[in-house]
């Protein structure tokens, strides 16, 4: 059992903190938000995300997690320290890193010993050597590791403990096999290399991940073009062992808190090197258009163009009340620019959506109100209710999934039905 300290209470650090407590370890879990600090110890989560809440207050009920917003004793009492703080992007895309800096200073003044840094917040490669280089200044050896998160929003707390790999990046070996020690009751394979390597292994896997997502958005384009079904095509070329068939699901491209800010991080890193990265630079290019691909189909097909429209799902993926880079937000800004009316409703980020767009979308209580309310629906997110919705037989709906969710005999004979790439 070692004393941790984790630093930062978002996705990342409280499923961190979270999972090291619950194979063993005595975690302090730290954040200057102090409203935050207060829901979490009462076993309370912030986010949303299946499975989490429940973990946290066995844990906290058994002496192994604790909340706080001060540095010192936290620091001082810790042998493994873990830094999670959001590294957002800015207007160039590049990734912020004052979270990041403002901890290793917290750091710098009250580490009174020797320490282990474990960087779990995604950083341009070369971050965990500048953040050696700020904490040797101490008269301690404190010793800074790479450890990327590899967490899917909705399934967080199930891949920390069923992930592919452990990535563990330093340069000293005392340091890394104590980090190995510290991850080996998870049972995941574990990685370990340099840190400027890890850090690009981070980079590089959502960049590779996103890449899939674009490639097979703008062959669902094609497809639609040809007569070809891109659930079809998906699926044969998933069958190659060498492709596989995750991240095939032709849609309207990804969102969250990772890819889009990682790859525009990378493509960023990569100029600031003198190096044109194009694949990289297409893969955002086409995400953001793909996020309006049901708007052009609205547009091209409507028979409704003075009505109304309704949004199924708001968050950027089921399972997750985050809005982050949303398909749902850009679809509604430009529905506004057009001068329509937005109807939306989402299980869970309704209100979250509500609170964020204001007059720009009303959001209703269920997806039965909004199949009453519009005729014309855009399916956005994949949420399990959407897959069975009770159309008003007696209603002529325009429905656009964005995710070819629906069953085309749950359809309405009487209404007009468009997918992606079929």
């Amino acid at each position: 059992m070692k004393e941790v300290l984790v630093i930062g209470t978002g996705y990342v650090g409280l499923i961190t903190g979270v999972s090291l407590a619950e194979i063993g370890n005595k975690v302090t879990c730290l954040d200057v938000d102090s409203n935050k600090i207060e829901v979490l110890k009462q076993g309370k989560t912030p986010i949303y995300e299946p499975g989490l809440e429940e973990y946290l207050s066995k844990n906290i009920k058994e002496n192994r997690l604790s909340f706080t917003t001060e540095y010192k004793d936290a620091v001082e009492k810790s042998e493994v320290i873990y830094i999670a703080v959001g590294t957002p992007e800015n207007e160039d895309g590049s990734a912020n890193l004052t979270y990041i800096y403002n901890v290793v200073d917290e750091l710098k003044q009250h580490i009174n010993e020797d320490k282990i840094v474990v960087v779990k917040s995604t950083v341009p490669i070369g971050t965990n050597s500048k953040i050696q280089n700020m904490l040797s200044e101490q008269p301690f050896n404190v010793e800074v590791i790479s450890n990327p998160e590899f967490l899917r929003e909705g399934t967080a707390f199930y891949d920390a403990f069923n992930g592919d790999r452990i990535v563990i990046g330093g340069e000293s070996d005392l340091a890394i096999n104590i980090i190995e020690e510290i991850n080996k009751p998870f049972g995941i394979e574990i990685f370990k290399t340099t840190r400027e390597s890890a850090e690009m292994i981070k980079y590089a896997s959502n960049a590779f991940l996103a890449t899939k997502i674009s490639f097979i958005n703008e062959i669902a384009n094609i497809c639609e073009r040809v007569g070809a079904d891109v659930q079809d095509v998906s699926k044969g070329m998933g069958l190659d062992s060498r492709i596989g068939g995750k991240f095939l699901n032709a849609g309207i491209g990804y969102g969250g808190s990772c890819f889009p800010k990682d790859t525009k991080a990378l493509s960023h890193l990569s100029k600031q090197l003198d190096f044109e990265p194009v694949i990289i630079d297409s893969v955002i290019t086409r995400n953001e258009r793909q996020k309006l691909s049901l708007v052009e189909k609205y547009e091209k097909f409507t028979q409704y163009k003075d009505e109304p429209i309704g949004l199924l799902g708001l968050s950027f993926k089921p399972n997750t009340d985050d809005l982050r880079e949303a398909a749902s937000l850009s679809i509604i800004e430009k529905l506004n620019r057009m001068g329509k009316k937005v109807y939306a409703y989402d299980p869970v980020s309704g209100e979250l959506a509500q609170e964020r767009l204001g007059n720009k979308v009303t959001v209703l209580s269920s997806a039965r109100e909004l199949l009453e309310t519009v005729n014309v629906i855009f399916i956005v997110t994949e949420w399990d209710e959407f897959k069975q919705l009770n159309f008003n037989p007696n209603k002529q709906y325009e429905i656009y999934d964005g995710r070819n969710i629906l069953d085309v005999d749950t359809v309405p004979n009487n209404s007009k039905y468009y997918r992606i790439g079929r």
